[in-house]
This record gives C-alpha cells, structure tokens and sequence, in this order.
C-alpha cells in the first residue's frame, strides 16, 4: 500500500509534465518518489522506483520532443544521480540497523533483568510498575526498581543511575545488590 504514493506521484507528475503549457517544467520533482519510497522500503524497491522515475522523465523528455535536448538529458542525468545516492543512503541504514539489532538485542536483554515484573503482592503492599523511555527510540539506559519483603516491612527502590546506553545499565545492575547489604 505505502508503495502505491511514490508510484502514483510519479503518474501524477508525468501526466502533469504533459499537459501544463512548455514553460512549466515538472522535471525535477520525479525525485520525490525514490525519496518517499527509501523512508519506508529498502533498496531495491527504492531502486526500483528510482528507474521508473527516470523512465517517466525521459518520457515526457520524448512525448515533447526534446529527449536529446541538453535541458531533457541533465534533468534525467541529475535523476538517475539522485535516485543513486537515496539508494546508497538506504543501504547504508538498513546495514547500520543490521549491525545494531544484536547489540540492542543485549542491551534490551539486560534492561529487562533490572525492570523485572514485580509482583502484585508483596506482604499487605499491593504493587504496579510501568517504564517507559523519555524517547521513542531510547529503550535502554539506567532506570531500575526493585521490591522485596523483609522481616514486618517492604523495602521499594527506584532509581536512575547517571548516563545512557550500555554503561548506564551496568551500573543500574550493581545498586539493587548494594541494597540488600
């Protein structure tokens, strides 16, 4: 479905490119489809609009008689450089994401040992807890919270630790145990 909008927009602009009068060139703006597509697919797909933009833009170069102009052959050139470098950029993100998922993976791993589910009960102490990142994208880093019952009372701890990312989480591991000294 999503991949409907770059192709539509690429219809779109080539039906408009031949019906506006000469003096408003739509040219350029194909560019927009491989640039949508990237935002939500990978390469190839990207790649693929990117081909099917050229392709309307030399077809609206040919319908009006002016592929082998000079103006005609820099907008397709300018078209297929641009569409190029969208492509590289997607590979290149959706490489980074592969590289980061195992190092997130363990990151998140460790993040649920320290927000572990608490019990409901604890004594007559009824318990609920909820994290949530301040950011969307930030799921890791050193908040914490512990709960255990001891000899006529309940002990709570909540905390976060100073920092992000994996450091943050080691130290986070190291307070609960400091607790129950």
């Amino acid at each position: 479905m999503g991949l409907l909008i770059p192709v539509v927009l690429i219809v779109l602009i080539t039906a408009g490119d031949t019906v506006t009068p000469t003096d408003i060139v739509l040219g350029p703006l194909p560019v927009i489809a491989p640039a949508l597509t990237a935002w939500f697919e990978g390469p190839w797909t990207t790649a693929g609009t990117g081909v099917l933009a050229v392709a309307a833009q030399a077809f609206v170069g040919w319908r009006s008689g002016l592929l082998f102009s000079r103006n005609v052959i820099v907008q397709i050139i300018a078209l297929a450089v641009l569409s190029a470098l969208i492509v590289v950029m997607c590979a290149v993100r959706e490489r980074r994401g592969r590289q980061l998922a195992p190092v997130r993976s363990v990151a998140e791993a460790a993040q649920h040992v320290l927000l572990w589910p608490l019990p409901n009960r604890l004594g007559t102490l009824r318990l609920a807890c909820l994290s949530l990142a301040a950011e969307d994208e930030a799921e890791i880093g050193g908040d914490l919270y512990a709960a255990a019952r001891t000899e006529g009372a309940v002990r709570l701890m909540i905390g976060d630790v100073r920092g992000k990312g994996l450091p943050a989480v080691g130290e986070a591991a190291l307070v609960p145990g400091v607790g129950r000294l």
